[in-house]
């Protein structure tokens, strides 16, 4: 559901010094993965890159609604039936998702999953689906109808057929948990690039911040800035390859999901934030909640950041980031 703005990681591995960074490139979670560590040798780095591989297929294995047994699987099995118990650590990841709906006033809602796939994206439609169509693809959407009970660990879907999938905040949430693994390891320095959800710490071996170069994906052979990743995480999210136009209008591939209609006027948007799970989810909800909406709320977060490229290739950007334009 979602693509990515070119991402430009800069990895120093510099032989005059004791560390070097190592970096494996490999497919999880049906995404590509970056993993780079700093390590002072191959075989140190290649056991922590393995345990992080490790961590991400866990993690996996317990959000994929594809996985027919998994947690998130038999919650969607269950809906309008019985509730589910989960693993603690499920539990609270779906009771922050559901928060995060509550703070972006639904424009991020786990419960997407339930939703009737009549757009297509992929050049066969010919005309929009019609009011009624649309209304009905959501019509088992809706955060509110998942049910928590904190004490007995359990999620209830209410209606039969609603779904939750993690598409928009999964990635994140494992590039965050590999690298809370390699910190408690003592890996003084990395990067995790979860498909565009990036989270980093520590420094280069030159003793240089993490820096990412972001180009607008109109002019694609421009970088217009380099920012640093300072122990933190950057998502971009971008549509710019996926959308159909009718009567003159360019409509996303990310859908709003209390409304069935895809977003429209912004191709990409970038949001820093100490955790990539965070980022992952409030880069969608820009998307969905548009430039002006987006923004606003954005500056009312502490310690998160956000640019948005809208349709005609104009860069905005939240109240305390500075760009230095390249």
């Amino acid at each position: 559901m979602r693509l990515f703005i070119t991402l430009f990681v800069f990895l120093l591995a510099i032989t005059s010094y004791a560390q070097q960074a190592h970096k494996r490139t490999l497919k999880l979670m049906g995404s590509r993965f970056d993993i780079t560590v700093v390590a002072e040798d191959s075989i140190t780095a290649k056991d922590y890159i393995d345990s992080a591989i490790e961590e991400i297929d866990r993690i996996e294995k317990l959000i994929s609604s594809w996985d027919e047994n998994s947690q998130t699987s038999e919650i969607n099995k269950f809906a309008g039936i019985k509730p589910v118990k989960v693993e603690a650590e499920l539990f609270s990841l779906i009771e922050r998702a559901i928060m995060i709906s509550k703070l972006t006033d639904g424009a991020f809602d786990i419960s997407y999953a339930s939703m009737d796939k009549i757009w297509k994206f992929d050049g066969s439609m010919k005309k929009m689906p019609s009011e009624e169509d649309i209304r009905a693809s959501v019509a088992k959407v809706g955060y509110t109808k998942i049910l928590l009970d904190k004490d007995k660990l359990t999620v209830f879907l209410k209606i039969r057929g609603m779904k939750i999938g993690f598409g928009a905040i999964g990635k994140g949430y494992a590039a965050d948990m590999a690298k809370q693994l390699l910190v408690a390891k003592g890996v003084s320095s990395g990067i995790i690039n979860a498909s565009g959800d990036m989270n980093s710490w520590g420094q280069q071996v030159d003793g240089s911040e993490w820096k990412v170069a972001i180009t607008n994906p109109l002019n694609k052979n421009k970088v217009f800035a380099l920012l640093p990743i300072n122990n933190g995480a950057v998502v971009t999210s971008g549509d710019y390859e996926k959308y159909v136009d009718f009567n003159g209008k360019r409509y996303s591939h990310i859908i709003d999901p209390r409304t069935g209609y895809p977003s429209i006027g912004i191709i990409s948007v970038t949001v820093f934030a100490p955790k990539a799970e965070l980022a992952d989810a409030l880069a969608t909800s820009v998307f969905v909640m548009g430039k002006e909406a987006g923004l606003d709320r954005i500056n009312q977060l502490p310690n998160i950041e956000c640019i948005i490229i809208d349709d005609k290739g104009n860069i905005s950007k939240s109240n305390n980031i500075v760009i230095d334009k390249l």
